[in-house]
């Protein structure tokens, strides 16, 4: 028993020594020399605390005090990180979506819709636009795959009975000289937004300048429900102007927080792998009756499959049509 305590306590401690030297990296201020300071000391620290586990010497006591006090001046440091909508953001996350509510009438503030012509050359542009829900007429989701079949970016496309497709996306707010980590992701390197979009601008971006592929599903969702997500979106929104909160890469994802708005519009939808490996949404969604069932899966895959037309369509007006 002892020895199983001893190596219970080291394999804790080990997984100690990989979290903080990885929250270091990433997030301790000073610049990339005194970061690898901050990280050799808290190397130092755990080894010396390991070290006292399995030796008995003078030095053991000292060592799980070291360990002690550097423990917690890193919990401390680590509680005090906290999100801001205070900082220089890149340009396609620079500002926050709000939105209002007067009956079926919602306005919306500072919808992106940039003209892209590569990744690093755009015009920038944020609008302002109302939309009636008795005219919402369709939900649709897409994915944007960029590494392989079981990571892709999930954004959900609201179409109104006037032509207009509004897309929703919750991603990362990164600052100007930052760009995504799925590491950093866990460690509060970024904080959360809500995007909405023209379709001409972020199904095309991620079709045409940054080469990902992208599929778009019809969802088949009551207008009740249809509504309901519509509002928790802008809700959800809203409350982010307000009190801003870090992106998650497991736990408050671009998959994980559709789910949450999701679940209580359509009660029993189980938690599931899926929600993770956000590729395989498509199979998760047709067994549970979101999309349409009469055909086969791998039917409704190769249908939508709009990579190819995106990319060709550019950001023209009438790109929601010609993508469909």
């Amino acid at each position: 028993m002892h020895i199983l305590t001893q190596s219970l306590l080291s394999f804790v401690l080990l997984l100690a020594l990989a979290w903080g030297l990885a929250v270091l990296w990433i997030q301790a201020p000073g610049g990339h020399g005194l970061r690898l300071i901050w990280m050799a000391l808290w190397a130092a620290s755990v080894l010396g605390g390991l070290a006292s586990v399995w030796v008995q010497h003078r030095y053991a006591v000292p060592a799980r005090w070291a360990l002690a006090a550097a423990a917690a001046i890193l919990a401390i440091w680590w509680i005090s990180l906290a999100p801001s909508n205070q900082r220089d953001w890149a340009d396609d996350v620079a500002h926050s979506l709000t939105g209002s509510t007067q009956g079926s009438i919602v306005t919306l503030h500072n919808i992106r819709n940039f003209d892209w012509r590569s990744e690093t050359d755009y015009t920038v542009r944020w609008q302002d636009a109302s939309y009636d829900l008795e005219t919402l007429q369709s939900v649709d989701m897409a994915l944007s795959y960029w590494m392989g079949p079981a990571i892709a970016h999930t954004l959900v496309s609201f179409g109104f009975a006037d032509g207009r497709h509004l897309v929703f996306s919750v991603e990362i707010r990164k600052e100007r000289d930052e760009s995504f980590s799925t590491v950093g992701g866990f460690f509060k390197q970024f904080e959360r937004s809500i995007i909405a979009a023209e379709e001409r601008d972020i199904l095309y971006v991620r079709a045409g300048p940054r080469g990902e592929q992208v599929f778009l599903y019809p969802i088949q969702m009551p207008q009740a429900a249809m509504r309901q997500l519509f509002l928790a979106y802008v809700n959800s929104a809203n409350r982010l102007a307000k009190a801003p909160k870090f992106y998650n890469t497991v736990t408050a994802n671009c998959t994980t927080l559709v789910y949450d708005m999701v679940r209580p519009i359509v009660p029993g939808l189980p938690m599931d792998i899926r929600l993770i490996l956000s590729g395989y949404l498509p199979e998760y969604l047709y067994r549970h009756g979101g999309l349409d069932t009469s055909q086969p899966l791998d039917v409704l895959h190769t249908q939508a499959d709009i990579t190819q037309r995106a990319a060709q369509a550019g950001p023209v007006a009438d790109f929601s049509r010609r993508v469909r």
